[in-house]
């Protein structure tokens, strides 16, 4: 805790912004997925699979991955931080079509929560292209008709590309941001950082350390 010139009580320097099952989850979710994409270009290009040359074990490689994606999320949704996080994701506030309209977003004018409205929509697209690259996926495996898994392989290879911009993209935000990766790693963030980028969080998380509630973050 810290304290203004005025003896006012300013709140903690840092402030708890990922629990441990969430770093966990997102470090899994990463690997497994870093996995798929690796697999997926050697498979895709015909100069990559002359390369690896057991086509075969790329294949076997890729599906085990692939039926793996989901897990992690499976095992988080046991977590109450997790489930508390994922329900501050799902609602998309007035303030966040203002945040995506205005062009001075950062300037902290705009009321945000733990979560911008450009993380909700990553959000969101992360969630609904895992299970439709694991569907498609299965549909590939060959359970199903001839026509069913063209169709699959069509939307599959197209997802797939969407993915591996998105993820470049998503790194390219996290290298651009080193709080926010330090968050990520360490599950903490400077409080003055949170204020700045996350200023409606901040000021709820102060006010529940200022209160002395019990902390559920890494539950």
């Amino acid at each position: 805790m810290t304290q203004s010139p005025e003896g006012a009580v300013d709140g903690p320097t840092t402030l708890r912004r990922f629990s441990r099952a969430e770093r966990w989850t997102h470090r899994i979710l990463a690997i497994i997925m870093g996995l798929l994409l690796v697999t997926a270009a050697f498979l895709f290009f015909p100069e990559l699979s002359s390369i690896a040359g057991n086509r075969l074990l790329l294949r076997n490689i890729h599906v085990i991955a692939g039926f793996a994606l989901p897990v992690p999320l499976i095992v988080a949704a046991f977590f109450v931080a997790f489930r508390r996080d994922a329900d501050r994701l799902n609602r998309f506030t007035r303030d966040d079509w203002t945040w995506l309209r205005s062009r001075d977003r950062r300037s902290g004018r705009i009321p945000v929560g733990k979560f911008n409205a450009g993380q909700k929509l990553n959000a969101a697209f992360t969630l609904g292209a895992i299970i439709l690259m694991f569907l498609t996926g299965i549909i590939m495996y060959g359970w199903l008709g001839e026509t069913w898994r063209t169709g699959a392989t069509f939307v599959h290879d197209w997802l797939s590309l969407i993915i591996a911009i998105m993820v470049g993209g998503h790194m390219w935000m996290a290298y651009s941001d080193s709080i926010a990766r330090l968050g990520m790693r360490t599950g903490s963030v400077p409080t003055s950082w949170a204020r700045r980028e996350h200023g409606q969080w901040a000021d709820e998380e102060t006010a529940v350390s200022t209160s002395g509630a019990t902390d559920v973050s890494e539950r």
